[in-house]
């Protein structure tokens, strides 16, 4: 079965163009997989920020969710409500952008993705819980700071797990 999509290509392809075009700065200083991977990681914080923004700030409008059998605050159903996006965005971004050449399965991909996902989601409703209701911070730069630290561990994470390159054996 040919998996071959000229519409995703042809994306995939644009994609590539407009993030290599800024390479020549810093290709000096870091290889074009970490480079890919900063601007895509990037694009996809600028996303999850915003839109956690937007729901914390206009769809929740700063109210705990009552869902009948539990309240919940509402920074962190802001953080629910937004984190699943980010990790489809980012999981396309990595699998067709960063990590071309992963020989994995995209099904394996995606598992390996997804509980590196969830992990990074843990550490921020845990991190989330601990800066805005022990420490008392707001909600949004706590977020930032929570970001700033999974996405070192996710990085680590992508590059020798999720996207690994499988070495073949030799018969």
């Amino acid at each position: 079965m040919d998996n071959y999509n000229p519409l995703l290509e042809t994306v995939k392809d644009f994609l590539v163009k407009i993030i290599d075009s800024g390479y020549f700065i810093f290709e000096r200083y870091i290889p074009i997989k970490t480079y890919r991977y900063a601007v895509c990681g990037g694009g996809n914080l600028v996303l999850e920020t915003v839109l956690y923004y937007i729901c914390f700030h206009l769809v929740l409008d700063k109210q705990n969710l009552d869902l009948g059998f539990i309240v919940v605050n509402s920074h962190i159903a802001a953080l629910f409500f937004v984190d699943p996006i980010a990790v489809c965005v980012g999981f396309l971004l990595n699998r067709f952008i960063v990590f071309p050449d992963s020989n994995l399965p995209w099904k394996t991909q995606f598992l390996r993705y997804l509980l590196t996902g969830f992990l990074t989601l843990t550490i921020s409703y845990i991190s989330m819980k601990f800066l805005v209701e022990v420490l008392l911070f707001y909600p949004t730069p706590s977020r930032l700071f929570t970001i700033f630290i999974t996405v070192l561990l996710s990085y680590i994470m992508q590059t020798t797990y999720s996207f690994a390159i499988q070495r073949i054996k030799a018969e």
